[in-house]
């Protein structure tokens, strides 16, 4: 017997992350040095003064029991204050707000709270891998709404698609995953955007669940708008965060998750059953971050809007142009023409092997990433220029890449 053969494990496609970790792995065991832009892991660490509160807190002989599911009540207390301000959005801690392990873990369990065999959810394609697979463990079924038309973003055509998955999905869909700032696509929603699926949940008596993770990387001067902001939103919506990305604190697992007091509770009970919460020092620590940290958020902001445009002037200098993002930790780009013909799982191991640079191969996220990479801003401006020049030398001769790449393949 092995592991394919449980239900739920069965149901899971090849996970084709692994290829290129192995690849990696492999390389550097080789003594390569490879310049990692794939996984979405932040290289900068917290503001010292979160860890200052960390190490404080936990000093104190009564904060190792056990915390609360829900998470404490004056860190709910600042998820409020923090919706309040930045989205004037107000929220009741009690019935509206709750703390997750990460947006990850919320989005999990909430899908296993909602979702009977069978039941089908509209799930963005490309999409972050947890959005579909998190229902796919739960017994759902997919309907995959394409998100990029021609190679980009068209709202108009996105609202067609969700009106055509209505008619088109049977049994009729109970829930449809959103999220923007966009991880893959790094695509950003409009608050018309918004209200138009809001419209369309009521309408058709469907429950969003909207990710925001990466709601505070963005490099324009009009902050991303929450889902929740919209008229009517919490009759339908949850709305997931996360401190991994906002405050560099992604190891630490804090995450929350706010809106519609039916979806909150039944999120409540699943975590009332597998977790009793963060341990309390992070829980503090993540409290003091939201109240008083923001100066580190506008400082990692920077780092990472400096990180992409040296990104994007050195990838086009060595001759591969990409898209400038408006948020997030990420570009979205096509795979060069000249190795197109490869697919992005193929192509990811080439760029591994000739130019020791790892990125996310498109079709990871979804079949309608096929074609396209996913590069983090997750190493330094030098070695940013670095991956350039080793991709700048394989651009200048494909044809000699290609015939290693075929011998290496035994397609010589």
């Amino acid at each position: 017997m092995t592991g394919e053969d449980f239900y739920r494990i069965g149901r899971l496609p090849p996970y084709v992350f692994a290829e290129v970790n192995a690849l990696k792995a492999e390389c550097r065991a080789d003594g390569m040095d490879i310049i990692d832009l794939g996984m979405g892991n932040p290289d900068l660490p917290p503001s010292p003064r979160i860890i200052n509160k960390l190490s404080e807190t936990a000093a104190k002989p009564n904060v190792h029991r056990y915390s609360v599911s829900r998470g404490i009540r004056s860190l709910r207390n600042a998820h409020v204050e923090y919706y309040k301000s930045r989205f004037g959005v107000t929220l009741d801690p009690d019935k509206e707000v709750i703390v997750t392990l990460g947006s990850k873990e919320g989005l999990a369990n909430l899908a296993m709270a909602i979702t009977s065999p069978g039941d089908v959810v509209l799930i963005p394609n490309p999409s972050y891998p947890l959005h579909p697979y998190g229902f796919i463990i739960a017994g759902g079924a997919l309907y995959h709404i394409p998100i990029m038309y021609s190679g980009d973003f068209n709202p108009e055509l996105y609202i067609k698609s969700l009106w055509k998955a209505v008619h088109q999905a049977v049994p009729k869909p109970i829930a449809m995953v959103v999220n923007f700032p966009s991880n893959p696509t790094a695509k950003v929603a409009s608050s018309d955007l918004y209200k138009e699926i809001v419209d369309f949940a009521i309408k058709n008596d469907i429950w969003i669940l909207s990710d925001i993770a990466y709601a505070e990387i963005y490099f324009s001067d009009n902050p991303p708008p929450s889902l929740l902001e919209t008229p009517r939103a919490k009759e339908v919506a949850i709305e997931f965060s996360s401190m991994s990305k906002t405050f560099s604190m992604a190891g630490w697992r804090v995450g929350f998750a706010a809106g519609n007091e039916k979806l909150i509770a039944a999120l409540a009970r699943i975590k009332s059953y597998l977790d009793y919460g963060a341990f309390t020092p992070i829980q503090v620590a993540a409290t003091f971050a939201l109240n008083e940290c923001w100066d580190y958020v506008e400082y990692a902001r920077n780092v990472y809007r400096s990180r992409r445009d040296v990104l994007i002037s050195s990838f086009s200098r060595a001759g591969w142009d990409l898209p400038v993002p408006e948020a997030t930790m990420f570009t979205w780009c096509a795979i060069p023409e000249c190795f197109r013909h490869l697919g992005s799982v193929d192509f990811t191991k080439l760029l591994v092997h000739e130019a020791q640079v790892a990125v996310s191969p498109g079709v990871g996220f979804g079949s309608c990433g096929e074609g396209y990479v996913r590069i983090g801003l997750v190493e330094n401006e030098q070695r940013i220029r670095q991956a350039a020049r080793n991709i700048k030398k394989m651009l200048a001769d494909p044809d000699a890449v290609l015939t290693r790449y075929y011998e290496r393949n035994g397609r010589g």
